[in-house]
């Protein structure tokens, strides 16, 4: 059994933005050299998540308009008593999912014809790290 870990660092124009990282994932799948295995892609801050869908503009209008319902920003939030006022961010987290795994096969990332991984962020304009880590042989 083998690993390969890669750190991308991502830090956005906007607080909230969904951003495409199949093409890194696929890119990291081909430097590990793993044929047979899972690749593991996690983001490292609570405010940022990772989820695998469509890539398609009315996906993308809907999904942020359910999260402004579910956790709406501006809220009264108990955590903005602490001094921060993200409290909204923490929330889409947790409805998003902070890391996904996906199957390699033959040297291939095992994905369904539309689905793509995506970098979730919901409190940008800071640098935030994510991990993606290839693992089996």
């Amino acid at each position: 059994m083998k690993s390969f870990t890669e750190y991308f660092t991502f830090n956005t124009k906007n607080k909230y933005e969904i951003v495409n990282i199949t093409g890194e994932a696929r890119e990291v799948v081909e430097k590990s050299g793993i044929r047979e295995g899972m690749l593991l892609v996690s983001a490292m801050h609570i405010t940022a998540g990772v989820f695998i869908n469509d890539d398609e503009p009315g996906f993308r209008l809907d999904l942020e308009e359910m999260l402004q319902r579910l956790a709406p920003d501006g809220a009264d939030y108990h955590h903005h008593r602490t001094g921060e006022v993200n409290g909204d961010a923490h929330m889409k987290n947790i409805l998003v999912g902070h890391q996904v795994i996906v199957p390699v096969t033959a040297g291939r990332m095992d994905l369904g014809p539309w689905q793509r991984i995506f970098y979730a962020e919901f409190d940008g304009k800071r640098n935030k790290r994510l991990i993606m880590k290839a693992i089996g042989e």
